[in-house]
Parts: C-alpha cells; structure tokens; sequence
C-alpha cells in the first residue's frame, strides 16, 4: 500500500454510482451534474459511442474538505485520475490496483478482500453502490480498525447527506485510530 505518511483514515471512492449516478433515467440528468463523453480503456473503438458519465463538479472541493486520505477504489484504477479527477477539481489520487483475478465469494464484494489489503490496518470509509451486510460482517470479522461502509444509490450519486455521514464519522473516531 502506498503511504504517503498521511495519518488520516482512508476514503476509498467508487466512481460509478457515488460519482456518476449511472443508474438515473437514462434521459434525465439528476441536478447539479454535467454530462461527459470519454473514451477510457475499452472505449478506444471510434465507431463505438463514447461512455457517457454524469459528474457534479462541486464534489471535488466537497471532497478535499474532507479529513480522509482520499482512494480511488474503482475499475476505473489510475484512469480515474485522467478522466474523473481534472473535471472535479481532484489531484491526482493513489489508487487501488485490483488483483488481475479478484478473489471471488458469491456473496463478499470483490474488491473487500483488496481494500482490507490495501488499509493495512488504518480505519477507512468505503462509498460504493454494491455494499452488503456480507461485506460488513467479512470486515468485522478481518480487519481491527474502524470502518464505515456507506452505500450510495446509484440513481442519485452522492448527496448533502452522504457527505455530512463521512465527516461525521471521520470526526468522531478516537484519536488512537487514526
């Protein structure tokens, strides 16, 4: 795991679902969000339509104000920081790197195992749109140190009061974990 000796809990973003409501009507563009057309890998092809992202822009200073070391966890990985970050206002961010085959539980998220990984014993947050009880239950069980896992619907992205949860939460850890 990278460190860059920030002691604060981690935050480990998803992209699509918190950051891109993907799931909204398809033709209804949820307030306050822009649409982009990118081309990230597997997108290359010309003739095939670029992929569509809806990004609110005011969640980047949303995010930077808050008191984590903010993560990508995302299949985007590093390309979040060239397709996501610049049109948050986000600088570039460390990264998750998923296993080239994930460990894979019918019921475990796949990228628990990884993120557990990659804390390596420092509390973090986790906003994803596919969390269970399965994967609180699996943390509880494998890794000491404080976690949140808070689920973003994907048809709203992240809201006010996702946002007052995480600062919440962050702010009212023991000084001993973080």
């Amino acid at each position: 795991m990278p460190n860059n000796g920030d002691s604060r809990s981690l935050l480990f973003l998803d992209v699509d679902g918190p950051l891109n409501p993907f799931d909204a009507a398809p033709h209804k563009r949820p307030a306050g969000y822009n649409t982009h057309r990118m081309r990230p890998a597997g997108w290359e092809n010309p003739w095939t339509k670029p992929l569509r992202v809806w990004l609110n822009h005011d969640h980047g200073a949303q995010l930077l104000v808050l008191p984590y070391e903010l993560v990508w966890a995302t299949t985007w990985r590093e390309e979040a920081n060239e397709w996501i970050g610049p049109h948050l206002g986000l600088p570039t961010l460390p990264f998750v790197d998923w296993p080239a085959t994930p460990e894979t539980n019918a019921r475990l998220h796949w990228k628990t195992r990884a993120l557990v990984q990659y804390a390596a014993g420092r509390p973090f947050a986790w906003v994803d749109d596919e969390l269970g009880p399965e994967d609180r239950e699996w943390l509880a069980a494998h890794h000491d140190a404080p976690t949140l896992l808070h689920w973003i619907n994907p048809r709203l992205g992240l809201l006010p009061d996702d946002f007052a949860v995480l600062t919440n939460w962050a702010t009212a850890l023991p000084e001993a974990a973080v």
